[in-house]
């Protein structure tokens, strides 16, 4: 029912097609692998295969969707695994259609999405968890140009693409080059993790 309601809000949405659904983790994968979506919504109880166990295989996908997951309970230690494998995001189940329009389109365009609710709890947590800063994280920062390591620290902020262009006085498209160009240097896998980087080697306090 819930699978329903989602199908039916997003394919209302414009510019947003859904180009398939699965009933489990293992079935997303295929169907990932034979429609290569731009970004894959994902639950993280599901039959078979549940919702953490496909991140990873969904991310492997070349190209890789970008991972949104939904969740009834937004402190669930279950979320912060997701963030951790590589997931963009998460969303409560009782966004409203709105809310949930907006995450989609917010995650294929490559910014990170996590429900207001529960952002510094979730936040919080991973950064307590965290054990003292390895010497490799900072030699990830070193490789990062001056505006590269701009554009990092504002993502640590929680800045979205179109924000960091207008604090940084850059076009948008300039903004995305450079997120990548963070990405691959830092190693993350995603914007939340790269803000999390930034918080680990004190960019951001």
């Amino acid at each position: 029912m819930i699978r329903a309601a989602v199908r039916m809000i997003l394919g209302h949405a414009d510019g947003i097609e859904v180009v398939a659904e699965a009933a489990d983790g293992r079935q997303a994968v295929r169907e990932a692998a034979a429609h290569r979506p731009d970004l894959v919504l994902l639950d993280i109880y599901m039959p078979t295969r549940d919702g953490l166990a496909a991140i990873v295989p969904l991310l492997s996908l070349d190209p890789a969707p970008r991972v949104l997951m939904l969740t009834t309970f937004g402190t669930d230690d279950n979320v912060l695994t997701a963030l951790r494998a590589g997931a963009t995001g998460f969303l409560l189940k009782d966004a409203g259609p709105e809310e949930l329009i907006r995450a989609v389109r917010a995650a294929a365009a490559g910014d990170s999405v996590l429900s207001p609710q529960v952002t510094g709890a979730v936040v919080a947590r991973m950064i307590q968890d965290f054990k003292p800063v390895p010497p490799e994280l900072d030699e990830r920062i070193a490789r990062l140009t001056e505006r590269e390591r701009q554009v990092l620290t504002l993502i640590g902020e929680g800045l979205a693409n179109r924000d960091i262009a207008g604090r940084l006085g850059i076009t948008l498209g300039t903004v995305k080059t450079h997120v990548e160009a963070v990405l691959g240097k830092t190693g993350t896998p995603g914007r939340v993790q790269a803000a999390l980087l930034a918080h680990r080697t004190g960019l951001v306090s």
